[in-house]
């Protein structure tokens, strides 16, 4: 990439040539290849190939600049000196930004530490049709499947690179394999679907074809002749494909630009209790082989591990530089941007620990509840924290999985959801937001 490098800081100086007071420049090269398979046959078949590169400008003096970003896939001399010249126009016809600014040189990443995420083997076309055939293959063999929805496999690459006027240069890459099956079952208007999916760095680490069709199609099945629950107040188990949701919502709930604007519930809550005693979720962007792992953030600053929630209290916001500058504070390292947007805080790879309790005694515990597998819509207020979403799942009874259940809403606070949040101790890397099985006692169930 030291040719990308070269062709950024180039691009760098000429912007500060055309009146930019400090610049940084994002490029991105990547390659993807996606198959979708479907009744023994190759249904779609997509690859794609491609260069962007965005460049910000500011102009202005220190503490008060004003910003301009522009784009290009095209990396011709021509095409950059318009690109600059069109850059610093539209950043002096801008109002300035008291909290814009590229990070000081001593908060700047000095070392890069390599978590293992480039996979260099491109699996070829066949290889990718082979696995979609083989999970279609083990799904349509689950008793009570009547057809694969669809199949399919994928595969990307990505390469990075940064350079800013403060001196930072770097560059890495990453790469990324996916499977998903999705089955149906029963026939008529008595049908039920159901998915599963495998997502790694390498393609080594993803599930096998027969695992991933084989558990698509056996919730397919389970999922036949669901009945209509009673509204009540009851136990609910979020089954772990279903509880990631639950940390996606704290994550948004502490993404410091929300926490700044004032439109967070939990604004106010810094070190507040808001989970059980125990209870850490912890954003790791050091995880070898993680999906969202990276050596540095989109603003050059070092990354490291954080629990933001610490023995159930709140311990830190998500803040790149400008949120965490309008919150009188110093920016996390949670940097993240494309090439045409601004850094904006996101996590990276965040998860619940896991409790020590197992699934199966969570639900032994519970006389009348709720088992949720799948959660629709999106029904929560970030400002507010109310929570109203439809679901899907099983009943408990006696401490045992009984009948299938659907058409439920599940309402309640996102605050007193966490502090009744019970961790289970399944949790599995599988998707850069992952939890164990929760569960959360009195949640109200809107059915019939």
């Amino acid at each position: 990439m030291n040719d990308k490098l070269d062709l950024l800081q180039d691009l760098i100086r000429r912007a500060k040539a055309k009146g930019a007071d400090a610049a940084d420049a994002v490029f991105v090269e990547g390659t993807s290849l996606s198959l979708d398979w479907r009744a023994g046959q190759v249904e779609h078949l997509d690859r794609a190939e491609g260069q962007d590169l965005g460049l910000r400008v500011l102009v202005g003096q220190k503490g008060k600049f004003a910003q301009a970003i522009v784009s290009s896939s095209d990396t011709q001399r021509s095409a950059l000196d318009e690109l600059v010249e069109r850059a610093v126009a539209m950043a002096k016809a801008v109002p300035a930004d008291p909290y814009v600014g590229l990070a000081e040189v001593e908060q700047l990443a000095t070392q890069f530490p390599d978590f293992d995420q480039f996979d260099p083997t491109e699996p070829s076309a066949e290889a990718l049709k082979d696995l979609a055939r083989r999970a279609e293959e083990a799904g349509l063999a689950v008793k009570g499947v009547t057809q694969c929805e669809g199949a399919s496999a994928g595969f990307g690459q990505s390469k990075v690179a940064m350079v800013a006027s403060n001196g930072f240069a770097h560059a890495y890459r990453r790469s990324h394999h996916s499977l998903s099956a999705s089955m149906v079952a029963g026939e008529g208007t008595k049908m039920e679907r159901d998915y599963d999916y495998s997502g790694a760095a390498w393609g080594e680490d993803l599930l096998s074809p027969e695992e991933i069709g084989h558990s698509a199609g056996e919730k397919a099945t389970r999922r036949l002749n669901p009945r209509k629950a009673k509204t009540a107040t009851l136990a609910v188990i979020y089954e772990a494909r279903a509880a990631r949701s639950l940390i996606g919502h704290l994550s948004s709930a502490i993404n410091g630009a929300g926490v700044a604007r004032g439109t967070s519930f939990l604004k106010d809550k810094m070190g507040a209790q808001l989970f059980a005693p125990g209870v850490t979720v912890s954003d790791d962007p050091h995880r070898m082989r993680g999906l969202r792992s990276a050596p540095f953030d989109d603003e050059g600053l070092p990354t490291q591990k954080r629990d933001v929630i610490e023995d159930g209290r709140l311990t830190t916001w998500f803040l790149d530089l400008r949120s965490a500058r309008q919150l009188g504070l110093s920016s996390t390292g949670h940097a993240s941007r494309g090439v045409s947007s601004p850094p904006s805080p996101s996590a990276s790879n965040l998860y619940l620990a896991p409790g020590k309790q197992s699934l199966e005694a969570m639900i032994k515990d519970i006389d009348q509840g709720f088992f949720i597998t799948d959660l629709i819509g999106m029904g929560v207020n970030g400002v507010t924290g109310d929570y109203s979403r439809g679901a899907s799942g099983f009943w408990i009874e006696k401490g045992e999985l009984t009948h299938p259940v659907s058409e439920v809403t599940v309402a309640s606070n996102l605050i007193d959801m966490f502090k009744a949040l019970s961790p289970a101790n399944d949790l599995k890397f599988r998707y850069g937001t992952d939890a164990p099985s929760v569960r959360i006692d009195g949640m109200t169930i809107a059915g019939i």
